[in-house]
């Protein structure tokens, strides 16, 4: 019976060990194979097979530092062997991940048996008791309790392990919301440092716990009955300074990015205004001398048309088309407001350039003439959004040349909300974080792209104003709602 036990429960205890490094791996890293209910059974076969041998194969003496020291690096080269074999890998991420499912295990373990183990014996004596006390009628019976009693301690041991591995797994996973992030070595040294040392804790305590005394063992809290108190708090607060690392150091990348954003997102609003208002005086200019020209051209027109003749022909002929010339020196767009008017023509021929078959729609693009809501923060938000709109439809004729390219531009009031849509065609296949708000960029700088819908969003909150996106079929739409209101306490002033 002891001999199946010891079989038994190990076996089930490394099946749940390697169920949870298959979901703890998953969350962070790429499989190699492409059936993820083949590539996570394998993992956990791999897994038991090879700690069930490394089991077997363990000496007797386990206490002996030497063994305890071969034990972790085993264990730590199977975990290094699996991710690299099972995942794509290479990442310094992978190294806090082997390091933590390692603290994690062995914190769960040593703190659930020092707990329940000890109370396993006291539950033993009290059966010596009873038995001394003549409650149990027969050896056979007394043995059966014994066992019974025994195997109840085992149960709710690995019961106890499996649970505290799992959650804490789990709750690691979670908190580490940026998993697409490629951490530095700094921070690596951060998050990676509590787990290390919980680790290095448990390889100490395997070490320390087992003393030999006239060549007996003897269990370190028997001597002193204090540490079974004292250890498992120490391994659960180490456990606790990992899960708790985790957690600031994701606030500090979630902070980090934050600030980076409205950096990003204040250098993006001065370039816009003063590339504004020098393009506002290149176009007055050019509207003057268009104006000037187009009197002047038809004036010559006029003075032509009095004398007759093939080269007057070919003069008015010459004359005209200078004339279409400079009516397609007009702006494409007219939506009322100036800023969104020079932002549209010139993300429109910025797209052109790399998509040529582009039809860019904004008829129904309208602004009332007096805002309460900034033309720069109306052209903070276009200019985030074409720019996204740009790069969507440049990778799909990349991938599809004879794809339709469109973006289509609307604005509506309704009642003091303004509303603006932009809709724009893709290949369907949208990048997005494992947890995230935004889809995520593929530019390899993903510290400087990809936070144009962030950008979009806090320039809409000055508004108390919410932005939405949705995918229908191969078309992005984007939706922005703001309160078209003059609040002088959010520092929300009107252009008139």
């Amino acid at each position: 019976m002891s001999e199946l036990m010891n079989l038994l429960f190990p076996t089930v205890l490394y099946l749940v060990q390697g169920y949870c490094l298959q979901y703890f791996y998953g969350n962070f890293l790429e499989s190699r194979l492409k059936g993820k209910g083949f590539h996570g059974l394998a993992v956990i076969a791999v897994y038991t097979v090879v700690r069930l041998i490394l089991s077997w194969m363990e000496p007797e003496e386990i206490w002996n530092y030497k063994v305890a020291l071969e034990k972790l690096v085993l264990s730590l080269g199977l975990l290094a062997f699996l991710a690299f074999c099972f995942y794509r890998a290479y990442r310094l991420i992978t190294v806090y991940l082997i390091v933590a499912f390692q603290a994690v295990a062995d914190i769960s373990r040593y703190a659930a048996v020092i707990l329940l183990g000890e109370m396993g014996d006291e539950l033993i004596g009290l059966w010596n008791w009873c038995a001394a006390k003549g409650v149990f009628p027969s050896e056979k019976v007394f043995g059966m309790v014994v066992n019974a009693g025994l195997i109840c301690e085992w149960i709710l041991e690995y019961l106890a392990i499996t649970l505290l591995m799992y959650l804490s797994l789990k709750k690691i996973a979670k908190d580490f919301r940026a998993k697409e992030y490629e951490i530095h070595r700094t921070e690596l040294l951060f998050i990676l440092t509590p787990a290390a040392v919980g680790m290095l804790i448990c390889l100490l305590l395997r070490i320390i716990i087992v003393t030999m005394e006239d060549g007996i063992p003897k269990i370190l809290y028997d001597r002193y009955p204090v540490l079974v108190i004292l250890l498992p708090a120490v391994l659960l607060l180490s456990l606790l300074s990992i899960l708790q690392g985790v957690k600031l150091f994701q606030d500090m990348v979630s902070w980090n990015r934050e600030r980076s954003g409205r950096i990003i997102l204040e250098k993006q609003i001065e370039g816009l205004q003063e590339h504004m208002e020098e393009m506002e005086r290149v176009y007055s200019g050019i509207r003057s001398m268009k104006h000037d020209m187009k009197n002047t051209v038809l004036v010559i027109q006029r003075l032509s048309a009095r004398t007759e003749g093939k080269e007057n022909e070919e003069l008015q002929s010459y004359l005209s088309e200078l004339n279409r010339a400079f009516e397609s020196l007009e702006f494409r767009f007219k939506t009322g407001n100036e800023v969104v008017d020079t932002i549209l023509n010139m993300k429109y021929h910025e797209a052109v350039r790399e998509v040529p078959d582009l039809r860019m729609e904004a008829d129904r693009l309208l602004f009332p003439p007096v805002s309460a809501i900034r033309s720069y923060d109306i052209g903070v938000i276009l200019g985030n959004a074409l720019d996204n709109a740009a790069e969507a439809l440049k990778k799909m004729k990349e991938r599809e040349p004879e794809a339709d390219a469109f973006i289509r531009l609307y604005s509506w009031q309704k009642g003091n909300l303004l509303i603006l849509k932009v809709e724009n065609s893709f290949d369907g296949r949208p990048l997005r974080k494992g947890a995230g708000e935004f889809p995520v960029t593929d530019k390899a700088d993903r510290h400087s792209h990809g936070i144009g819908l962030s950008n979009i969003k806090s320039t809409v909150e000055k508004y108390q104003g919410a932005m939405d996106f949705r995918i229908e079929g191969r078309v992005f739409i984007l939706s922005v709602m703001m309160k078209n209101e003059r609040r002088e306490e959010d520092g929300v002033w009107s252009d008139r």
